[in-house]
């Protein structure tokens, strides 16, 4: 059983326990049993029948598809708190992506038959599952349309302040991601130069500091308005 009293500042961070009394967030929490994934092990692959409901309680995953080519694309990034991947509310889905921890992840599981008699009995639980699905289907959508519509600059820009209120974490004096330069380039589009081109202008006004796997943001305001360029 999981030690609830240790879970209390995970139902509070988590959409999928929002306005649920904490008392049902803990009866809720001790049906899931937790799991342990090393650095780089797959959760689970594109085309698998969704078995499980995973939420991440410690570490990182990356959510990503292939191309016809093999080419790898990044389609979000998972933080403590947050649902990896589907979550299974129809009976026989599968997964449409593939989840990789990008370190070592802790992970709470519930059995797709437990998930869904929680789902069942509790009608909040229900609503908020369907809003995660609603906001990263949102996030896909605001994405696409600046692949299609911005420039390099805005799209880049758009991504870390996206990235910042999802994983952003709060060092000293600034906010530090932990994303590659090679991901960003993935998740907007665009070759690795251009991101380290851009990356190396906005590091020489101060806005930011590039290090291997990981930005640092110095300097929010600047990087915000980047996103209103035309």
């Amino acid at each position: 059983m999981i030690e609830t009293t240790q879970q209390s500042p995970l139902l509070e961070m988590s959409q999928l326990f929002a306005d649920l009394p904490s008392s049902v967030g803990t009866e809720i929490v001790s049906m899931a049993r937790p799991r342990y994934y090393a650095c780089r092990q797959l959760m689970y692959i594109a085309g698998d029948p969704i078995k499980e409901t995973l939420l991440l309680t410690d570490g990182g995953a990356k959510i990503m598809q292939f191309g016809e080519n093999g080419i790898e694309v990044i389609l979000r990034f998972t933080a403590p708190g947050e649902v990896v991947g589907e979550l299974g509310l129809e009976p026989r889905s599968t997964h449409c992506s593939t989840a990789q921890a990008l370190q070592a992840c802790k992970v709470l599981v519930w059995s797709a038959a437990t998930f869904e008699a929680a789902l069942e009995r509790f009608p909040i639980l229900q609503r908020n599952a369907e809003r995660i699905i609603q906001r990263r289907l949102e996030e896909l959508e605001s994405r696409f349309c600046e692949v299609a519509t911005e420039l390099a600059s805005p799209r880049l820009a758009h991504t870390l302040v996206r990235l910042i209120d999802q994983m952003g974490h709060k060092v000293n004096s600034h906010v530090e991601i932990k994303v590659s330069q090679e991901a960003l380039a993935q998740m907007t589009a665009m070759t690795t130069f251009t991101v380290s081109r851009l990356l190396t202008n906005w590091e020489n006004q101060g806005m930011l500091r590039v290090r291997r796997g990981a930005i640092e943001i110095h300097s929010f305001l600047p990087l915000l308005s980047l996103c209103k360029v035309a």
